[in-house]
Order: structure tokens, then sequence, then C-alpha cells
């Protein structure tokens, strides 16, 4: 028996098998959990995708905009037909335009700005509204943040800005979805690793050069570290944490020098 064996859980956010999400999933495949995920509607997306969760049993695999409330609203009407209650969902999505994550940030255009914080922050908001029907008592919501959120990172400009309303959004959740069924909410900052995502962001080579030379372990995080914390995140092991980001980022964020 797994420590996860019995739950059950969407996965909204990967994108190939580097993804932070998938090195979730990895974990708690390996302790027994079922899940479904959700991909981007182009097909490209679809079969990156389903390379990665069919053979590790995914109950359900479909598209998700998640700007659109109805696709939302969907997807775990069928998730709910297919697996039942839900014990956990993953939000692993942000997305800014490249312009804007080139430009300083108060460049910014209005358009920019309001896509950014649409997926990259309402977009948790409406897991938890749509989704939270679909939970069983004590659930756990796990989001993916980072420490630009509280500090500014060269490079990282309007991202920064959503990763902040994106922990604010955590806390607020988890202090409304606790009173309904005891549902967690939690976020995970990790330190910086190459993704699809994080290669979109000017400087990511920097970072990865910078990190050793400042975090307390004097190295970079392991994507498998993220994976492991967010199996603690997301299991009865953290039933009595909800509204934190745990930092993952090897001590980086306790540094003052």
């Amino acid at each position: 028996m797994g420590l996860m064996s019995g739950k059950k859980g969407v996965i909204f956010g990967v994108a190939n098998d580097r993804s932070l999400a998938w090195h979730i999933a990895e974990r708690l495949h390996e302790e027994g959990a079922e899940m479904a995920f959700t991909h981007l509607p182009p097909p490209k997306m679809e079969r990156r995708v389903r390379l990665l969760a069919e053979p590790i049993g995914a109950k359900v695999i479909v598209p998700c905009d998640v700007t659109d409330d109805a696709q939302v609203k969907q997807v775990f009407q069928q998730v709910n037909a297919e697996m039942g209650r839900l014990d956990f969902v993953v939000h692993s999505i942000a997305y800014a335009s490249r312009a804007a994550l080139s430009n300083p940030f108060h460049h910014t255009s209005r358009a920019d700005f309001h896509q950014a914080m649409d997926i990259s922050v309402y977009s948790l908001v409406a897991l938890c509204q749509q989704g939270h029907r679909f939970m069983n008592p004590e659930a756990s919501v796990l989001t993916l943040t980072y420490f630009g959120g509280q500090k500014v990172i060269p490079g990282y400009t309007v991202m920064g800005v959503c990763k902040a309303a994106l922990e604010a959004s955590v806390r607020y959740l988890a202090a409304e979805m606790g009173r309904e069924n005891h549902i967690r909410v939690n976020a995970l900052s990790a330190g910086p690793v190459m993704t699809l995502s994080s290669s979109a962001v000017d400087g990511i080579d920097r970072m990865l050069r910078h990190y050793p030379t400042k975090a307390p372990l004097h190295r970079n995080i392991r994507a498998d570290e993220v994976g492991k914390a967010g199996l603690y995140l997301l299991s009865d092991l953290s039933s009595g944490v909800t509204g934190e980001v745990h930092y993952v980022d090897a001590g980086y964020n306790t540094v003052g020098w």
C-alpha cells in the first residue's frame, strides 16, 4: 500500500517530461494515486501528455483552456463521471507573452497584463470555484509559485507580479475552502529549474549560475525534489498545513547577503 493508494486527482499543467507538475505526478503514481491530466488544445500538446500519462494508467486525458470557465467545469464533470470524487488538484499553469517578459515591467501593456493574470492567477480561482463540489473532505489543492513573487528577480517582470497575486490567492482560498469540507490550499515555491516555461524567462541561465553561490546548500535544486515536496503537500503527511508557501530552493529564500 502506497502513501496515495485509493487517492484520486487531476493534474493541470503538464507540458512535457521536464515539467515540475510531471515530477509531482510521477511521485504520486509511485505511491498509488490515480490521476487525470489536462493538456492545451493543440494536438501536439495532447500527444506529449498522452505519451507520459497513458503508461502510468491515467484515467482521463482531456483538453482544457483555463480561460474558459465552461471548459474548466466540463473537465471536472468528466473526471468525476470517470473517477468519482477527488482527493487532490495540482495547478501548474502560468503564461505571459514574450513581449511582457522581455520588456521592463513598466512597459507591460494592459492586454498582456490581463492575459498573464488571467492564465497565471485567476485559473487557480477557477479550478477551486468549479472543482470544490467534486472534492472529498480534506482534499488538497497545490499550485506552483516562485520567489519572484516575493522579491524582484531580474527578467521575471510581470510574472513576478502574477506570482505575488497567486500567493495571496492561496491564502484567501485556504481560509475559505478550509471552512468547506476542510479543503487545504498550498503553494510550492521551487528554485530555478530548466523547464519549457522557465526557458522563456530572460536570464534563467544567470539564475542557475547564481543560486549555488548564495543558497545555503550551495547548489541548484533537482526537479525530483519538487516532486517529493509535492507528494508531501498533497498527502496526509501535511494534513495540518494550509495557506502556506513551501520553499524548495536549497534555502535561497532565507539568505540576505
